[in-house]
């Protein structure tokens, strides 16, 4: 990396080279069963610097190609796009524990264990369930130089494990499903396997068909994550928010949320698959306050929307494949309240649970609609889960919904290893079905 940063400063004003090393072992299961076990490395170098003013970017997988490499980065700069950004200088970084070692000695024989532990106590609730899921361990490596001095780097460990599972009826189908993330090794499957049965025990018994237009909902941690981040992701983007496609670009400071709803991005929670010291950027990570009591008060930004924005990086710097960095929320944590699930329910005469929504993000997510299919949901009668709810949909605007929130849960849980979101009681919203 030494020698391709030296033979890039000879051609530019300023560059930086980053590389990122993984180590991937997948063990998947499909139909009940093992289905393949594998081992994937992968190293990647990116080049990227700044010539007359132009950006000029080249990756390569051979660390000994630097020519080539330095060459398609000046060839590429001719037609970049203007750098209104300069590369960050050498600074101290969070201490961020995002790597555990007792990962790489997990076998995988243990991991094929808790695929098959998942498996046979899912069946043993529900024995016409068929099952598909996986246990995965990584270990990623980022090192990151740039000729202002920047010469960091830093290993990341995760293991995760997940279950989906189908049940077919004729027609019907019921599709079920929960996951687990950590940088720690996972050596207990309880936590999916409880959330799994209890979503088929909720939707053993089939829910009457909602009688009225608009009814309340709550939206479990799933359900926020598959109908409400993605406009919030979108709107709070730095490079949607210069360009005026953010419905909030001009509302910091003002009143847009219920006053209980509190949002952060934060990538230095300790041992969170998403959390990082530095971005893939070299620039510090941070938690960055989005909305405080209902009130905007921050975007996050890349280096280069940060420039044209006249403004700071925010440490959200990402890089997806082999592209240029691009502003990209790291580790999204809506603020949990005080409210049990069982205290929600119990306030609602005729309501839904929506575990999961299919479709929401066809609507327009920059404008913050959403409509989409449940694909699983509950009924609630008098304060009780009564049942699954068929051929029902939901729709709305986050600017609307996120306007009046009843309540918080008190059970925030993590998704993915990047958002963790509590329950959200929504008191009207939009609902139509099939009887």
């Amino acid at each position: 990396m030494e020698r391709i940063l030296e033979q890039a400063k000879k051609v530019a004003q300023s560059a930086e080279v980053f590389m990122i090393s993984t180590e991937q072992t997948p063990v998947k299961f499909e139909n009940d069963r093992l289905k393949h076990i594998s081992s994937k490395q992968s190293q990647t170098v990116a080049l990227r610097i700044i010539k007359n003013g132009r950006i000029g970017y080249s990756i390569t997988n051979d660390l000994e190609d630097v020519k080539i490499l330095v060459n398609s980065a000046v060839e590429t700069a001719e037609f970049g796009t203007t750098a209104k950004f300069q590369f960050p200088a050498a600074s101290d970084y969070p201490r961020v524990d995002i790597y555990d070692a007792a990962i790489e000695s997990v076998s995988t024989g243990q991991m094929i264990k808790l695929g098959e532990e998942m498996i046979e106590t899912v069946k043993e609730h529900t024995p016409d369930v068929t099952c598909e899921g996986g246990v995965t361990k990584s270990t990623t490596a980022i090192k990151i130089l740039n000729s202002e001095g920047v010469s960091s780097e830093y290993r990341k460990s995760a293991f995760g494990m997940g279950l989906e599972g189908t049940v077919i009826n004729d027609t019907d189908m019921l599709f079920v499903g929960e996951d687990e993330s950590s940088c720690h090794p996972l050596t207990d499957t309880k936590a999916i396997t409880s959330a799994v049965i209890r979503q088929l025990s909720w939707a053993k018994e089939q829910g009457k068909a909602p009688e009225r237009a608009t009814l309340p909902v709550i939206f479990t941690p799933s359900g926020v994550a598959s109908t409400l981040v993605s406009p919030l992701i979108a709107a709070f983007n730095g490079k949607n928010v210069y360009e005026g496609a953010s419905p909030i670009a001009d509302k910091l400071g003002k009143a847009v949320f219920d006053n209980k709803l509190c949002l952060w991005d934060d990538a230095t929670i300790p041992f969170c698959p998403g959390s990082r010291p530095f971005d893939d950027e070299g620039v510090a990570t941070r938690r960055t306050t989005l909305i405080e009591n209902g009130v905007p008060s921050a975007f996050y930004y890349d280096l280069q929307t940060a420039a044209l924005a006249n403004t700071q990086s925010t440490g959200n710097g990402e890089r997806s494949g082999a592209r240029l960095p691009t502003a990209s929320a790291s580790v999204f944590m809506i603020k949990p309240g005080d409210t049990a699930f069982e205290e929600m329910l119990a306030d609602i005469k005729e309501g839904l649970v929506i575990e999961y929504l299919m479709g929401a993000e066809q609507g327009n997510v920059l404008g913050g609609d959403f409509s989409g299919n449940v694909l699983l949901g509950y009924k609630i009668e008098n304060g009780k889960i009564t049942g699954r709810v068929k051929n029902t949909m939901v729709s709305g605007n986050i600017y609307l919904v996120l306007k009046d929130i009843a309540a918080i849960g008190s059970d925030a849980k993590w998704i993915g290893g990047s958002f963790s979101t509590p329950s959200l009681y929504i008191p009207a919203l939009s609902v139509s079905s099939k009887k």
